[in-house]
């Protein structure tokens, strides 16, 4: 063990002491929390208009501020990217995380305050670091460097005049991490913060290739893309390239169909598994636990939470509930109040808590990233599950999958419409069906009720595509790297439609 490893690693672990002490007094943390935002941000505009100056309780925030979606919050937004301030908040906001989010087709520009940048992301990715070397106290993860398979986007102003810009949430805390974060990460911020995917990957490959790389950090969907181009260039595994490496901090989307898919590219024991959950409006939790991947929600990041339970969301004004009033394994979707302007804003994420104390959650789908279409309300977790089991019984490795239903039509009956790319083909695609259709069923209730005799839903059917396909899709609507993912259901068939006429086309 090297002696910047064994500095390193004791300063990460000074950290943990704090993290007890809000899993040990998490309400208090939050209040304390809540009552510093309202207060810093009682002149702003936002502050005004809704009177924060005479809030003096949780319950005359949540009476008088209402849930906010992007769409409520863009006027504000919009004028603090051509320069306005003190909107949302009082500090200057010069920066914004883009985010094509999963649920439609455009952009989304979070803004990004400096308290957010230090107090949350910067944060976040410390105590994830903490964390890991605090359960493997025996680590040389700091002999090397840091890969980080970052956003694809460039950062870009807006409007010259008002000196904005934006970028990837992974590229704008590249961008601006401190010295020290930089030394211990590759590639060069040039090559991470490059605008072309084709060749940012290219070039990545070939800068790290030489490079000691002892842990990654990415999406799992863009890390697979990028371990296969430097194998392919180096012409041996990548245990030989990269002998140290022992962690894959990975986040944005589900890990465990991308399981046995790693595990081919990486053949190593030692090699270990590390879940996160980051997203543009913040950094919310960290797996702490090596025999779990359970995340720790993170609550002294300047981001106070509230959580409405999902069959309450088509109220006009649903009741969103406080830390204290959750209850375990059910589904809620997450609100949240941060020290960057956004109030009460409702991500789009849900998620289930697996424990009150410490209060830890997993993260169940999206608000609006869900089929329903004959009253099954499958989410993404099932999806992935079923997903999971099916390679597991016949030997497939998964790439990439979304579904859609298959609308009633006159004298027939509706069904859920999957396609999927492997790496590895299932033994016998019949039964992978089969295993899927029967974990759907075991794990959704309403699923099953459906199915039930072929009562509303049939089997499902499913498309076996080559490989490529879905990266080609990606490519084609202009979402390739960076916090792009393959949207997983959807309630509409734009986007299986979209993909069945790209394969026609060929």
């Amino acid at each position: 063990m090297g002696l910047i490893n064994s500095i390193l690693t004791w300063v990460m672990k000074q950290r943990i002491h704090q993290i007890e002490l809000f899993i040990k007094y998490p309400d208090e943390v939050q209040d304390e929390l809540f009552r510093k935002l309202v207060y810093d941000a009682r002149f702003t505009e936002f502050g005004q208009r809704f009177n924060y100056s005479s809030i003096t309780s949780y319950e005359d925030y949540r009476n008088r501020v209402p849930v906010h979606t992007y769409e409520n919050l863009y006027p504000y937004i919009q004028r603090l990217m051509r320069g306005e301030q003190n909107l949302l908040w009082p500090t200057e906001i010069k920066w914004f995380s883009k985010s094509s989010g999963t649920t439609n087709a455009s952009s989304k520009f979070i803004p990004v305050s400096q308290e957010a940048l230090e107090d949350c992301h910067f944060k976040g990715g410390k105590d994830l670091l903490s964390i890991y070397v605090n359960n493997f106290p025996d680590t040389t993860v700091f002999d090397g460097k840091g890969l980080a398979v970052g956003g694809s986007h460039q950062i870009n102003e807006f409007d010259p005049s008002a000196s904005s810009y934006y970028g990837d949430v992974s590229a704008v805390i590249m961008k601006n991490l401190p010295h020290w974060a930089q030394f211990i990460r590759t590639p060069s911020l040039e090559t991470a913060l490059m605008g072309n995917w084709e060749e940012k990957i290219e070039k990545m490959a070939a800068e790290t290739a030489a490079v000691n790389v002892t842990n990654i950090a990415g999406v799992p969907t863009w890390t697979v893309l990028l371990i296969q181009k430097i194998m392919e260039l180096q012409g041996k595994p990548i245990t030989e390239i990269w002998p140290n490496l022992e962690v894959f901090f990975h986040g944005a989307v589900a890990f465990a169909p991308y399981r046995a898919l790693f595990k081919s590219l990486i053949p190593s024991d030692k090699m270990r598994y590390w879940e996160t959950y980051n997203a543009s409006e913040g950094f919310f939790g960290i797996q702490d636990q090596k025999d779990s991947e359970e995340l720790l929600l993170m609550l002294d990041y300047g981001i106070f939470y509230e959580f409405i339970p999902v069959e309450e969301l088509e109220n006009e004004n649903p009741k969103a509930l406080r830390l204290d009033e959750v209850q375990l394994e059910k589904n809620y979707a997450m609100v949240i109040t941060t020290n960057a302007g956004l109030w009460r804003y409702n991500i789009g994420d849900t998620v289930k808590f697996t424990s009150r104390n410490p209060y830890r959650i997993k993260i169940s789908g999206r608000t609006k990233h869900f089929i329903n279409a004959f009253g099954e309300e499958v989410i993404v977790e099932n999806a992935e599950r079923a997903i999971t089991q099916a390679c597991e019984e016949t030997g497939a490795v998964i790439d990439n999958f979304t579904a859609a239903p298959v609308y009633l039509a006159e004298g027939k009956k509706g069904r859920h419409e999957w396609i999927i790319e492997f790496k590895v083909e299932p033994s016998n695609l019949e039964t992978f069906s089969k295993v899927l259709d029967h974990t759907l069923r075991s794990v959704n209730s309403d699923y099953d009720a459906k199915r039930k005799h072929d009562m509303a839903l049939i089997e499902p059917i499913v498309h076996v595509v080559e490989e490529g396909t879905f990266y080609n899709w990606m490519k084609r609507r202009g979402k390739l790297g960076g916090q792009n993912k393959v949207p997983r259901l959807s309630n509409s068939r734009d986007y299986v439609d979209d993909i069945l006429k790209m394969m026609a086309e060929v």
